[in-house]
């Protein structure tokens, strides 16, 4: 499986996970100027933008080690275009989602809530 597929099917796995947790999935791959926000949803009445990771086995780091300071950056600022683009009121976070596919292709999950720890709530 290539990088492209490896991410479409993490997406599509991250859309499963969600919903099968009673969130309200609004876009995939929803584009912004200068970005793309892999998932967005509602979980209650706070709207969340997600981050999906997916990594096969063998690779160095697993999924959720790799957003670095210039991702969360880049995330932090489509979050914010998106939220005043939909005139969004309420509060938003971002979350991080990795998926490690092991050698016969089963993912595990690695959920990570709220990665901005609050700093981007208006």
């Amino acid at each position: 499986m290539d990088h492209l597929e490896t991410g479409r099917l993490g997406e599509a796995l991250a859309e499963r996970f969600f919903r099968d947790r009673g969130w309200t999935v609004l876009g995939r791959n929803v584009r912004v100027r200068g970005g793309e926000i892999d998932l967005v949803a509602m979980d209650g009445p706070e709207l969340v933008v997600v981050e999906v990771r997916t990594r096969s086995i063998g690779k160095i780091l697993p999924a959720e080690e790799t957003v670095g300071p210039r991702k969360l950056k880049s995330l932090v600022r489509s979050g914010r275009i998106y939220v005043e683009k939909c005139r969004w009121k309420g509060p938003w976070r971002i979350d991080l989602l990795g998926i490690n596919l092991d050698e016969e292709g089963h993912p595990h999950f690695s959920y990570l809530p709220d990665i901005t720890v609050g700093r981007v709530q208006d």
